[in-house]
């Protein structure tokens, strides 16, 4: 008995249009990006056995697309276009249209064939999209708090005026992001056993609950790997390289910076695990990388045993 081939498709997103294309075949064709547009979208892959769809990201352009097909039950995952670009300059193909770009997203989902992302429902994508805009209003309230150092006198009322707004649109964030966990029993027992970890609030499990579903589920290697935090190495022939990190989910990364921040101070297993990397000569930032990495195989395991925060039985 031979196996079925798996059919790979590729979608290069546009504002306006999504570009389709199947891995083998020379033509493309494209499709509005809209939901009448994605609904023709997911009837035309409906006909196709043993699928998976690969989008390359787009600034956010490509969630309608990739969420629709998700929820239609469609293995897709959401490709880094740094890889699928290099993948191209592999085999040649300098060129850049939108018919080539399909062609090539298609080619390096067969080559490389990448793990479909675990489906996200409705109120995960909600959560998220609440946590991303606080996050957006922030940094708002922070361009306008460096405008206000140099502005005129009558342009500083303006700006104090948006920052009270700001500043109240934050509180009502906060109070939709705190509801939204509290209506779901089991996101609301996690939260509250990971925000017993020091230096661990709400806006960081919100976060973790909506863009790391997998906390919990996989061992500390794959979650390091989810989130960016999975050091990799850069060694050749007698060079030993300095091993970075790469890739990963940023949302997650940029919580468990301020995270593992407060922890150095808060947290007493944090603190002394970036005291002792100090003590050894470790720059700073790599040694904070390495205390977010450690606070989130810790929030990992948490969440596998449903245990609350306790130090004594962390090895430090």
């Amino acid at each position: 008995m031979t196996n079925e081939v798996k059919t790979y498709i590729g979608i290069d997103v546009g504002k306006d249009e999504l570009e389709i294309a199947q891995r083998g075949e020379t033509k493309s064709w494209r499709t509005d990006n809209t939901e009448e547009g994605i609904e023709h979208l997911i009837e035309w892959i409906g006909f196709k056995t043993n699928c998976q769809v690969v989008i390359e990201a787009t600034g956010g352009l490509e969630m309608k697309a990739a969420s629709a097909l998700m929820l239609s039950g469609i293995p897709v995952t959401v490709a880094n276009p740094t890889r699928v670009r290099a993948y191209a300059k592999a085999t040649g193909q300098l060129a850049k249209t939108d018919a080539i770009d399909a062609q090539m997203i298609a080619g390096y989902a067969g080559a490389i064939q990448p793990e479909p992302q675990r489906v996200k429902g409705g109120v995960e994508m909600t959560l998220s999209a609440l946590a991303k805009r606080r996050k957006q209003v922030l940094e708002m309230k922070t361009a306008e708090k460096c405008r206000l150092s140099t502005a005129p006198a009558r342009i500083k009322k303006h700006i104090q005026k948006h920052l009270e707004w700001l500043e109240e649109e934050v509180a009502v964030l906060d109070e939709e992001i705190q509801q939204m966990i509290q209506s779901d029993p089991e996101w609301e027992e996690k939260s509250s056993r990971l925000e017993t970890v020091p230096g661990v609030g709400f806006i960081t499990t919100a976060t973790l609950l909506a863009d790391l579903p997998e906390l919990g589920t996989v061992n500390r290697q794959k979650i390091a790997a989810l989130a960016g935090l999975a050091p990799y190495n850069r060694d050749s022939g007698r060079k030993i390289g300095r091993r970075r990190i790469f890739g990963g989910r940023s949302s997650v990364r940029r919580v468990l910076y301020m995270a593992a921040l407060s922890g150095t101070i808060n947290n007493p297993v944090i603190k002394s695990f970036y005291q002792r990397l100090i003590d050894q000569g470790k720059p700073k930032k790599v040694a904070l990388t390495a205390c977010m990495r450690k606070l989130l195989t810790i929030l990992n395991a948490m969440a596998r045993d449903h245990s609350s925060w306790n130090p004594k039985t962390i090895l430090a």
